[in-house]
């Protein structure tokens, strides 16, 4: 299908991945609209293109305002979401009420309305601990260690059913872990940035070793665009991803090195689900280890390849940070 004049539904579309999908949709003249409940995006992430696109205040809970945001869309990018763990393991009801019966309302009233083509934004989670390397989409186990991974999994799952009842044409992506400007503050990359600006020093959780997928948003939004374009994207699961592991001591190291800060790495034993003596953080429980997945069922199926080094990513969301401070204030995780 053509982006351009395409009329297209961005669920979460002032957060951070959602901001960027609507950005690079109205540039290419699609007609975009957004639902989101504003309970962690801003219309500070679309200003550049704010009177260019229709935003509708609502939840995807509310199966009212999600059918009037869904009809008369031929395409549905579904980015609203709960995005943090330790929320998901405080509450795992309200993760799945919220990831998965939300998730579940969506795909009904697509149904309803005829609207068949979904994008759904799944997770890496639904792996759990690597037991190859990397973890490809069709062979790895799915046995999440969270419960938010529980719920994304349950969303793909789904998704198979709707295909079959309804011919819903949904593509899930397994998004590694995406970094870039307008990301929220609260993961190990946004902490260590953040300490840095700060000039504080960069904590590091255990022995550092633990390896982590990371993915420029830049390039989700080109494997989102290409699987709207590509036919063979239909009723797929991809890992969007580098297949690229970085070490947590690696990742610290880039960033002083990047910032041009001079400034001490310290380890600190923190036991996992407990907090830091350091700084306002606690540690996951069932921590993963090893996280690196396979990109190459992207290559094959629609062409595409990530572009932005770990490097380059960093940088750009360094500057990022260095004009926008104030985003940062309240650590969210």
């Amino acid at each position: 299908m053509e982006i351009k004049g395409a009329s297209i539904l961005v669920t979460g579309g002032l957060g951070f991945i959602g901001s960027h999908i609507v950005n690079s949709l109205v540039s290419q003249r699609a007609k975009v609209r957004i639902l989101d409940n504003y309970s962690t995006g801003s219309e500070k992430n679309i200003s550049a293109v704010k009177d260019r696109v229709e935003i509708i205040k609502g939840d995807i809970l509310d199966l009212q305002t999600l059918r009037q945001a869904i009809r008369g869309a031929d395409i549905v990018s579904h980015h609203a979401a709960q995005l943090e763990i330790t929320k998901a393991i405080a509450d795992p009801v309200g993760d799945l009420t919220t990831n998965t019966i939300g998730t579940l309302n969506l795909f009904q009233a697509c149904a309803e309305l005829g609207v068949k083509r979904i994008v759904n934004a799944s997770s890496a989670g639904v792996y759990g601990e690597a037991v190859e390397i990397p973890q490809k989409e069709d062979n790895h186990p799915t046995n999440p260690n969270w419960a938010y991974g529980v719920g994304k999994l349950a969303n793909e799952k789904y998704s198979m059913i709707m295909k079959e009842l309804y011919g819903l044409e949904i593509t899930n992506f397994r998004y590694a872990i995406v970094y870039g400007p307008r990301e929220w503050y609260g993961r190990v990359l946004t902490i260590f940035l953040k300490r840095a600006l700060e000039d504080q020093p960069l904590i590091v959780f255990g022995d550092g070793e633990q390896i982590r997928d990371f993915i420029y948003v830049d390039d989700v939004v080109e494997m989102h665009n290409q699987c709207l374009l590509h036919e063979e994207a239909r009723h797929q699961i991809f890992n969007v991803s580098t297949e690229i592991g970085t070490t947590i001591n690696s990742l610290a190291q880039l960033v002083l090195t990047i910032s041009g800060k001079d400034l001490k790495i310290v380890h600190e034993e923190v036991p996992e689900g407990n907090k830091s003596k350091q700084f306002e953080r606690k540690r996951l429980p069932q921590e993963l280890k090893t996280l690196i997945q396979s990109r190459q069922k992207a290559k094959e199926l629609v062409g595409w390849e990530p572009k932005i080094s770990l490097e380059e990513g960093v940088k750009k969301e360094w500057k990022w940070l260095v004009s926008n401070p104030h985003r940062w204030q309240t650590m969210s995780y």
